[in-house]
């Protein structure tokens, strides 16, 4: 049986989503959904180490990197485990996307259930932008909508 999660996403205002995650059978996790609110273009886009949305997004902590590692891109060998890269945004404010990860299992020590997705405001610089947070954060911006990541109920 393929375990299946999903997040659905709030926070700014008119800012939603949902993202579904599934284990393909290689080590990999497809991540797909569709959000919509944002301004068009590049957004950071990360699983969170915490599934705490008590004091909105800012609660979902940092970047879920059990190996210590640096901030990069989803295919760099030095990245987070959460560093999911960027979505891009249509001029219509609608993203609708489908990546293959990996790093983020759903089941194991290092399973993403339980934790956040988060969608930033600007662009990820996926670690080379030179700025002060680029290896921490990607200098990716506020946190515009996250949620929850939990198990998917069967179909």
């Amino acid at each position: 049986m393929t375990v299946k999660a999903v997040a659905v996403l709030s926070g700014s205002p008119g800012v939603s989503g949902v993202v579904h995650f599934y284990e393909d059978g290689s080590g990999s996790t497809v991540v797909s959904g569709k959000l919509s609110g944002l301004k068009p273009g590049l957004h950071g886009f990360h699983v969170h180490a915490l599934g705490d949305t008590t004091n909105g997004c800012m609660s979902t902590g940092g970047h879920f990197n059990p190996k210590g590692k640096e901030h990069g891109a989803p295919d760099d060998e030095n990245r987070h485990a959460g560093d999911l890269g960027n979505v891009i945004v249509g001029d219509d404010g609608v993203c609708l996307f489908r990546n293959i990860i990996l790093l983020i299992p759903l089941t194991g020590t290092n399973s993403i259930i339980g934790r956040a997705v988060v969608v930033h405001a600007d662009p990820d610089d996926l670690g080379k932008g030179g700025h002060e947070l680029s290896k921490t954060t990607g200098n990716a911006g506020g946190r515009l909508a996250c949620g929850v990541i939990g198990l998917q109920a069967a179909a």
